[in-house]
Formats: C-alpha cells, structure tokens, sequence
C-alpha cells in the first residue's frame, strides 16, 4: 500500500482561498518513479466550475438530475469551462471517501497510462464527456510510460 503525503493547508491558505467561497479544495500531485520513490510531489489548488456549483446544489436534491463525480482526467493543455484543453487520459476515482465535512477523490495512473508532460486535471461525473465540477493546471509534471501518478483531490465544505 502506497502511502500519501498531502500539505495541509495553513490558515492563512484557507482565509486567502475561502474569503468569497464557502468551501476549500485543494490537489496533491504525486509522481513517483518505477522503484516506486517520489519524483515529483505538487500541492495546489483549484477552479471550481460554474457546472460544479450547480452539481453540488442538484445533488442536495432529493431527486437529483446531476450525475455525481466519477472519474478524474489529465491533461496536456488548460481547461477550458468544462473541459479540459488537452485530455490525456480518464479514470474512475480509485477512491471516494468522507470524514465529517471533506471528501477526498483519488485518482490513480499506472505505469504505460496517461505517459506525458501533463498540466492540467479535472474532476467529471462521466467516463467519457460529462460536465467538469472542478479542474486545475500546474507546471509540466513528465509522466513517462514507467512512472505512476496519483491525485488526491479534497472538498472542504465550510
């Protein structure tokens, strides 16, 4: 079992990042090579769409008409409203838990996937089109065909 380091965000991060927001997410990046060592850890933040704000409201529905998040992709380009420029590669989330107010969505690419110089990801509720809730760039991480990526994505609901 892989163990993941996230940052934890300071308390200014949460003031600057929640001063016209009533939730905070936040994205760890970790690359690591096929002996399994970190080559590259990222932690940034992100855009939630305008289709990811009406995705969370639908979903308080008792009925709702909005899929909920399922898969994350990466990416070779910068996202557009909802999508992502370049899409590289799609997975479902290996992972979606909560504890208390924050659910973290994990997304997992194995040696030979989504191989690249990604900088872009997003969160979807398809496997294959769908609307993007929320999505991120961030300097060129080079996946190359024998590395494995993993992201973990976390909603903090304040």
């Amino acid at each position: 079992m892989t163990t993941r380091r996230i940052k934890v965000p300071t308390l200014g991060d949460v003031i600057r990042a929640n001063w016209r927001n009533d939730w905070i997410e936040h994205v760890a990046i970790t690359l690591r090579g096929p002996d399994g060592r970190i080559k590259d850890q990222r932690s940034i933040w992100n855009t939630v769409t305008p289709n990811g704000k009406e995705g969370i409201a639908d979903n308080l529905l008792a009925a709702p008409s909005l899929g909920k998040p399922t898969h994350m992709a990466v990416g070779t380009g910068s996202p557009g409203a909802n999508a992502l420029g370049a899409e590289l590669d799609r997975n479902a989330f290996t992972s979606k838990t909560r504890a208390g107010a924050i659910v973290t969505m994990v997304g997992d690419w194995a040696a030979g996937d989504a191989t690249g110089a990604l900088t872009e990801a997003g969160i979807f509720n398809d496997p294959g089109a769908g609307n993007m809730w929320t999505s991120t760039t961030y300097d060129v991480v080079n996946k190359q065909s024998t590395d494995t990526l993993g992201i973990d994505w976390t909603l903090e609901i304040q």
